[in-house]
């Protein structure tokens, strides 16, 4: 049997999304192999979570790539962002909570270049009067991935339904950060 170490890290990923304290027989029947290989392929739980980010980062840059962050109105291209997201919203809940791949000097520059990305999307929109301007765009990058790791947890436990996973994000991001017209003072 050969080792598919992209199904073994889904696996995984999807295991400790739900379960983030699962230990390494658990990873390892999830993934429907023996402890012994898991430990042969991954050298302990840091060797196992830093293959997950690689994978999770190679995922998340491709969203973005579906996604077309450059194209259109900067608020078509974030639903089309969040609807891409969809399928690695797990993924990214569990890596954006696993506190040892941001701490140190050891950050994978995968996150420096997706953040990037993802901040030009909320400048762009907020340049073309899309989005507020008070709100900087590495802010609105994080509160996209707590939004999308909220959604696949409340989609997980069963308390939201899946279909609702884009309306929920956009709904309240964007309700949010979209540009109002000033109204009247209120004194």
């Amino acid at each position: 049997m050969t080792f598919d170490r992209e199904r073994v890290l889904a696996d995984a990923a999807e295991l400790l999304s739900r379960k983030a304290t699962a230990t390494q027989d658990e990873i390892a029947q999830a993934a429907g192999i023996s402890r012994a290989t898991l430990h042969r392929h991954f050298a302990g739980r840091d060797g196992l979570v830093r293959a997950l980010e690689e994978l999770g980062l190679r995922r998340l840059e491709a969203v973005m790539d579906e996604a077309r962050p450059d194209e259109g109105p900067a608020t078509d291209a974030l639903v089309r962002l969040v609807e891409a997201s969809r399928p690695v919203a797990a993924f990214l809940a569990f890596l954006a909570t696993e506190n040892q791949l941001f701490e140190g000097e050891g950050i994978n520059a995968g996150w420096e270049r997706l953040d990037a990305r993802i901040a030009a999307l909320f400048r762009r929109g907020q340049e073309s009067g899309e989005f507020r301007i008070d709100l900087s765009p590495a802010w609105l990058t994080e509160a996209l991935y707590g939004l999308i790791a909220s959604a696949a947890w409340t989609i997980q436990a069963g308390r939201t339904a899946p279909r609702d996973y884009t309306a929920m994000i956009t709904g309240l991001l964007l309700g949010g950060v979209e540009r109002r017209a000033p109204g009247p003072s209120r004194s």
